[in-house]
């Protein structure tokens, strides 16, 4: 594939309330019939748009301090969760809380207000969570 390939992303609604640990996200009617029976699940992976952080310079970052913490070491950008890269796409596994209408009531989001949502995933641990997963003793 060309690295000239363009792709198209829906947003598919976006974040309007976050209090740091509740959050409501509003859902474009024509994604609404997207959520049937995601209340199956206690938790969600949000993919959101990091929209402070669409800009030229934020998307040419390629090395980075891990939480912008000099003490930390110098690291590639896909070794890392900043913000800054060359497509601004944040995740984050929420849980979920209920659904009102068109918004859905999470927790743990770390997304901010007017953050467009890109995509809802059910989180399930059989294939999500990897209890053995190794990471640098930097980010213990």
């Amino acid at each position: 594939m060309s690295e000239n390939c363009n792709a198209c992303i829906r947003f598919i609604g976006y974040v309007i309330e976050n209090d740091g640990n509740k959050a409501k996200i509003a859902i474009f009617n024509e994604y609404l019939e997207g959520l049937r029976r995601i209340t199956d699940f206690s938790h969600l992976i949000i993919l959101y748009w990091f929209h402070m952080r669409d800009n030229k310079k934020d998307r040419s970052t390629i090395l980075v301090h891990p939480r912008g913490d000099p003490s930390k070491p110098l690291v590639g950008v896909f070794a890392s969760r900043s913000p800054c890269r060359p497509n601004p796409v944040g995740l984050c596994v929420c849980r979920l809380l209920d659904i009102r209408g068109d918004c859905i009531i999470v927790e743990g989001l770390d997304a901010f207000v007017d953050s467009p949502i890109i995509d809802i995933k059910p989180y399930i641990p059989r294939i999500d969570s990897v209890p053995s997963a190794k990471i640098p003793d930097w980010l213990k």
